[in-house]
């Protein structure tokens, strides 16, 4: 507990490279979850990338921007390629002599530019091998459009797309596992993270950071807009996403498979769904099949994960 207090005290004390002012929604995730990887890179200089969603239309208005790092707007589909070109770039540079120091590219993008349109320029990034690090906030929908479901939507969820009522019971399909996509790309990292485990998601920001090659963290992104929850619940819904184990906390370093938080007590998926307004029609006697099989699948995929771990332990 010292230590980690030590570690806080030291981060307090390095610049904030978003700043405040921007127009994200208060209460939202997302400029958490950017404020703490640029903490993190404070090392570092550091060139970032994020495609168009809710962290790029509220951190950059007209002339004005919240950033303090050099920082590039990418379309919607293609921020992997477009940082893949400015990290070649460098390289080239770099090669001939004109760049002397160790520059981190890091692209921050939503699940709607992340898990599906952007997927494929972020596959190719990750496969080619360029030297970056792509965070993505998942606040699980299009958010900045009209909370329309994405394929980070999680099963039940009511959005604008998937809207519960009399003929769907919210989204019926389950949420896409994009860190094991990532990490089937043989990747030498790839990782989940939460705000709430703020240590464990900084540490995982500098060893991402450390390692030579692409590399990519999925982070829990809270939206109270979307989820219908409280202005001041993020970290509390964070935490409690990873207590149910419905957002683990692990790692795959050249591999191995490594979960780096385990609950004391692992608690029930319906105390991470309760307080999202956008689950509450699965808490009716007709809905109950819903929530029993989201919890079948979170059991499932959470001794998966523990079994995976225990092959390289």
């Amino acid at each position: 507990m010292a230590t980690e207090q030590l570690k806080l005290r030291e981060l307090a004390k390095k610049e904030v490279l978003i700043t405040s002012g921007h127009r994200l929604c208060a209460g939202c995730g997302a400029p958490i979850i950017a404020k703490m990887v640029l903490l993190a890179a404070a090392d570092y200089p550091v060139v970032a990338c994020s495609p168009t969603g809710c962290l790029e239309v509220s951190t950059c208005i007209s002339d004005y921007t919240a950033w303090k790092v050099p920082w590039i707007h990418s379309a919607f589909e293609n921020a992997g390629a477009t940082l893949s070109g400015v990290e070649t770039m460098y390289r080239a540079l770099k090669k001939k002599g004109k760049i002397d120091k160790e520059v981190k590219f890091i692209a921050i993008g939503g699940d709607g530019g992340t898990y599906d349109i952007g997927l494929q320029s972020l596959s190719g990034a990750m496969e080619r091998g360029h030297d970056l690090l792509y965070v993505c906030y998942d606040n699980g929908a299009y958010m900045n459009t009209g909370i329309q479901r994405s394929s980070a939507t999680p099963l039940g969820a009511d959005t604008t797309t998937s809207p519960a009522g009399s003929v769907i019971p919210g989204k019926l399909q389950r949420r896409k596992d994009l860190t094991r996509i990532m990490a089937a790309h043989n990747i030498p990292y790839a990782a989940q993270a939460s705000p709430s485990h703020w240590s464990d998601f900084i540490r995982k920001v500098r060893k991402a950071l450390s390692i030579k090659g692409p590399k990519f963290i999925n982070v829990i992104s809270p939206c109270n807009r979307g989820w219908r929850s409280r202005l001041d619940d993020a970290i509390q819904l964070s935490r409690l996403a990873v207590q149910t184990c419905y957002w683990p906390l692990y790692e795959v370093e050249d591999g191995v498979v490594r979960v780096t938080y385990k609950p004391r007590e692992k608690k029930p998926i319906e105390e991470f769904l309760k307080p999202q307004g956008r689950f509450k029609h699965l808490f009716t006697p007709e809905n109950e099949w819903i929530v029993k099989r989201f919890q079948e699948d979170v059991d499932r995929e959470w001794e998966r994960l523990q079994k995976e771990e225990s092959l390289y332990t």
